[in-house]
């Protein structure tokens, strides 16, 4: 009996998206090869799905022979460019203790121990020692500069420009022309002066301006206020 071709309807049926089979069968051991080459789809496409990258390590965790160390490493750096968010830890806490004393691995948690420390300095350096690691996802040097960014504003109101050039690792002519085009587009404001010794206004917010922040301290919500009556009554 000749089995009769599936319409492109019945076809479109059985297709499913990684977020899909993340949401339907989580626990299926078969979808671990859609869920690695999603992995490396993030890569190539600078995107990222925390939810399909944490559902193939705790796959892992039942198909520990079928691990691919190369995979995991691709999914604890994408996490890394994710900082502020606690992605890292996440994806952490599902991967072996013997396979975290790898190497690479070990190096991936010095430099999150730096990131979280706010210890850029350090951080480059050890990136520039490993770079056949942190190199193998793109986009990966510009998440960084943008999470160092996000922490300096969070503590200055004037930035000494030798500290911001620490911080995101660019100096000199590249420096000049970073700092023009945040002047241009992101609010920044360079004070006059020369070389070390130029400061740079940045955005003013709640956190490097405290007074922004609003009190809600002496403010009961009037249906908090409904809800005492009953009570007193």
């Amino acid at each position: 009996m000749v089995r009769e071709r599936e319409t492109p309807k019945q076809q479109q049926q059985v297709s499913y998206t990684v977020e899909q089979l993340v949401a339907v069968n989580p626990y299926n051991p078969d979808i671990l090869p859609d869920l690695e080459n999603y992995v490396n789809e993030q890569v190539s496409s600078q995107t990222y799905s925390l939810d399909a990258n944490l559902c193939l390590l705790r796959l892992y965790q039942f198909e520990p022979e079928r691990m691919s160390t190369q995979i995991v490493a691709r999914i604890l750096v994408k996490a890394l460019m994710a900082m502020p968010a606690p992605d890292f830890s996440l994806c952490l806490f599902l991967i072996p203790e013997r396979v975290q004393m790898e190497e690479q691995f070990k190096t991936l948690i010095v430099l999150s121990h730096y990131l979280e420390t706010g210890r850029f300095r350090q951080f480059w350096d050890e990136a520039a020692k490993n770079r056949h690691i942190v190199e193998a996802v793109p986009g990966f040097e510009q998440a960084i500069q943008t999470y160092a960014i996000h922490v300096l504003s969070l503590t200055y109101q004037k930035i000494p420009r030798p500290v911001l050039a620490e911080a995101i690792n660019i100096e000199g002519l590249s420096l000049d022309k970073f700092l023009e085009h945040q002047a241009a587009n992101s609010g920044w404001i360079l004070e006059k002066g020369h070389g070390r010794g130029q400061l740079i206004v940045l955005p003013r917010n709640e956190f490097n301006h405290p007074e922004l922040k609003k009190s809600t301290a002496d403010s009961v919500p009037l249906e908090h206020i409904t809800r005492i009556f009953p009570i007193l009554g």
